[in-house]
């Protein structure tokens, strides 16, 4: 597999993700994924198993409108390293703020991800982001332009 065929792959999965796609996300997951998640965060329990875990992101999509981007990739044989961002808007206030994180991403000799470790501070009142950092001068996304140099989502509606 190359480092194309996996930014394709966590393309399409952050598609599905942003759409609530389910069978766009589960075309890109092993049937027994794990998704670990950094605590103290919102739902940081790990979720197990490739359905349940598409079904927990259309979840998420639905409550609070996220959209994901793939900003950065680093790239080697059977794993992946992302910087993303989530865009999405708190229940509490209502506003569109952002959440930048990273994940490493594991996959099957198949190319689909086996595994997702996800490392995020999320903050309903405020962005989340590197300080003083030059997103827009390195191609990350920001407010007002949700894709990045090497993302742009499918523009498919949220799926019931």
């Amino acid at each position: 597999m190359t480092g194309g065929d996996h930014l394709a792959t966590i393309s399409r999965y952050y598609d599905g993700c942003s759409t609530g796609d389910v069978d766009l996300m589960r075309q890109t997951l092993a049937d027994d994924v794990v998704h670990w998640f950094l605590a103290p965060n919102p739902g940081s329990a790990p979720v197990r198993g490739g359905e349940h875990l598409a079904r927990y992101w259309r979840k998420v999509r639905g409550l609070i409108e996220a959209v994901w981007i793939v900003d950065h990739l680093l790239d080697g044989a059977t794993e992946a390293v992302i910087e993303w961002t989530m865009y999405w808007t708190p229940l509490e206030s209502g506003l569109r703020v952002s959440t930048r994180g990273a994940e490493w991403f594991a996959f099957a000799a198949d190319g689909r991800i086996t595994e997702i470790r996800s490392y995020y501070s999320q903050h309903p009142d405020r962005d989340s982001e590197l300080a003083g950092f030059p997103y827009p001068d390195r191609g990350y996304s920001r407010h007002g332009a949700e894709h990045s140099r090497i993302h742009t989502p499918s523009s498919k509606e949220p799926q019931p």
